[in-house]
């Protein structure tokens, strides 16, 4: 691993290759916050991805590009005289020193639950109205309801047992399956997502992440579903021509793979 000293020398570097960049080169100099952003978010998926995969090489390579981004954003930062890189730096420096007291102060925590729930209580102090500030509007609906349970649990809002939270689910299954028997669609939807606000807390109690749960099946789906259009290629046919029996053999050779 390099010493803190190379570390230095590299994030220096890029330093340097930004202002030639935001200098020289067309398309950086054209660059704005807003012209950055679906970019960034862009390149946040696909760090998650990298990450979901295991594949370390690609996460470093994801890293360095979300690291160009913070260092752009900064950049731009400076040219309006609103803040640079150093401002960024010291200002999350500050933040978790003040939000980690039982590290940099005489506060004791007996574990990681009730330093979540100091963090929180701290944010109020800062001058936040509510604990729900702290969840962007833009987050996908499912990792939102996540982020939303975490910070009512970390006020102590919250179920004592897993198996309340599985008969709450259960609850709101049923109340899907009542309103299904009739004929309201916008009742329905209601239903539909207390249900997956339920299995989204249930997860919880499982020590599961929801979105990463979701997107295991999702590659798992995609690769059974690749290898059984392969095997109706194999055989000269779409999937279209092939009846749900004919399929379903296939479907089920790709789930002993």
């Amino acid at each position: 691993m390099n010493t803190r000293q190379q570390q230095l020398e590299a994030f220096n570097r890029l330093l340097d290759i930004m202002d030639d960049l935001r200098e020289k080169c067309p398309w950086d100099k054209k660059q704005t916050l807003q012209s950055l952003r679906h970019l960034t978010i862009e390149e946040t998926y696909e760090l998650g991805d990298a990450i979901l995969d295991n594949d370390l090489q690609e996460v470093k390579k994801e890293l360095g590009d979300i690291l160009l981004h913070i260092v752009f954003y900064a950049k731009i930062g400076s040219e309006t005289g609103d803040f640079d890189i150093a401002d960024v730096a010291n200002e999350i420096c500050e933040k978790l020193i003040h939000r980690h007291p039982h590290i940099y102060g005489d506060i004791k925590v007996e574990n990681e639950e009730e330093v979540k729930q100091n963090w929180e209580k701290l944010k109020l102090k800062e001058g936040k109205k509510s604990v729900l500030e702290g969840v962007p509007k833009s987050l996908p609906a499912l990792v939102k309801a996540s982020r939303i349970q975490d910070k009512a649990k970390g006020v102590g809002f919250d179920w004592e047992e897993p198996e309340q939270v599985w008969e709450k689910v259960q609850e709101e299954l049923q109340e899907l399956h009542d309103e299904v028997q009739g004929s309201n669609q916008d009742k329905i939807e209601s239903e539909f997502g207390d249900v997956l606000f339920s299995m989204i807390n249930y997860a919880r109690f499982l020590n599961v992440n929801p979105e990463d749960a979701l997107e295991r099946t999702n590659k798992k789906f995609i690769k059974r579903f690749t290898y059984l259009e392969s095997k109706a290629g194999e055989l000269g046919k779409s999937l279209a021509d092939m009846t749900l029996a004919e399929m379903d053999v296939f479907w089920n050779e790709a789930k002993k793979l």
